[in-house]
């Protein structure tokens, strides 16, 4: 099982943004940074999970994926499987796609301070843009 920690972070709403991905297969950890270009704090946080189940699919195929979040609004819309938020729909959608190709995706909101590492790479890739 892979625990996948995820962040995104904007600077600015809407304004440079980025995503933060640390994933832990056992002992071994692994880290992504993705810079997103102009979202809301909130479509990158999205995007910080479309980007972490895309990794998945080409690195780590066929595994149980538990991801952990800080953001309450994208646990709660992955878990309802619904957003009245045009913006968020189709990211929704997305997500839906790629988690389906696991035999079990879980999600689980946790506080910020047990996300400090995906929150420093979601912050570095905002750099980068």
């Amino acid at each position: 099982m892979l625990e996948i920690y995820t962040d995104g972070a904007a600077s600015g709403d809407p304004g440079p943004s980025g995503a933060g991905i640390y994933i832990k297969k056992g002992n071994q950890q692994y880290e992504y940074m993705f810079p997103l270009g102009n979202l809301s704090n909130h479509e990158a946080e999205f995007w910080a999970v479309i980007k972490a189940l895309e990794i998945c699919k080409s690195e780590f195929p066929g595994e149980i994926l538990s991801l952990r979040s800080d953001s309450k609004l994208v646990v709660d819309t992955i878990e309802k499987a619904h957003t009245k938020n045009n913006k968020f729909a189709p990211l929704l959608e997305q997500i839906k796609t790629l988690s389906e190709q696991f035999p079990y995706f879980f999600v689980k909101w946790i506080p910020e301070k047990q996300n400090k590492q995906a929150d420093k790479l979601s912050r570095s890739a905002i750099q980068k843009t």
